[in-house]
């Protein structure tokens, strides 16, 4: 089976339009809510705010200087189109299947657009090294910045293999989330399977969580792992959550 990388942008959009639209199959509890869960507080998805930066390289070559203003004018443009990073704090990152840009140095928290689209010239076009590979920065994603308390991290990962869909938890997230293939909780759904009740997703995922955030967990666990499943995914992953 074939899979194919997708840009975390193109992954964030993809989860913003799917998430309330992806068809959840039903299970054996009933029909209250959703998958059967009778929960009064549900997932409630926010205003979608991506900005995608991306740079010709190629320019480089030719003329450093027209390099920069194309950068420049790059930048000038997203102000723009997306008037909010003018007004909100910002995550600046670059956006090329890159793991562990924290501990590269290659995210920028709690800035100002000044200071996000100063750091994005920087680095545009520069060359870096991350583990064992070396490339160009050439495509950026910049967000909000959502603060949070560190104890409010989680991981998810949904992956698949030969017998099934594996949907790992744990509510350790973040930079420092360890070996997540080790402590995190995991249900495993296999092939003939039917769809995971919320009760599964409950007793199985979420014993280390408050459970005053079980009803919301749940009800965004049910609607990742039908977009997961609708559309194909073979490998999703979000950290922190």
């Amino acid at each position: 089976m074939s899979a194919k990388a997708v840009r975390e942008y193109d992954g964030k959009l993809l989860l913003a339009h799917w998430l309330h639209r992806a068809p959840i199959p039903a299970t054996e509890e009933s029909n209250t809510g959703v998958n059967g869960s009778s929960s009064s507080s549900k997932f409630i998805q926010p205003t979608t705010r991506l900005a995608h930066v991306s740079v010709d390289t190629s320019l480089l070559a030719k003329d450093k200087a027209q390099f920069e203003q194309s950068v420049r004018s790059t930048l000038d443009q997203l102000e723009v189109l997306h008037p909010w990073l003018l007004t909100h704090k910002l995550v600046a990152k670059p956006d090329q299947l890159i793991k562990r840009r924290g501990k590269s140095g290659l995210l920028l928290l709690n800035a100002e657009w000044a200071e996000a689209r100063a750091w994005i010239e920087a680095r545009a076009g520069k060359d870096v090294h991350v583990d064992s590979v070396d490339g160009v920065l050439k495509t950026f994603l910049v967000e909000p910045f959502v603060p949070h308390p560190s104890n409010t991290e989680y991981y998810i990962c949904i992956n698949s293999d030969r017998d099934g869909d594996n949907i790992l938890f744990t509510h350790e997230g973040g930079i420092e989330v360890g070996d997540v293939d080790a402590k995190a909780l995991k249900l495993q759904v296999k092939v003939q399977d039917a769809f995971p009740t919320s009760e599964a997703i409950r007793s199985t995922l979420l014993v280390n969580v408050p459970e005053t955030k079980h009803d919301i967990l749940v009800d965004f666990i049910i609607r990742l792992y039908a977009v997961y499943i609708d559309l194909h995914f073979t490998y999703l992953e979000i950290n922190p959550l």
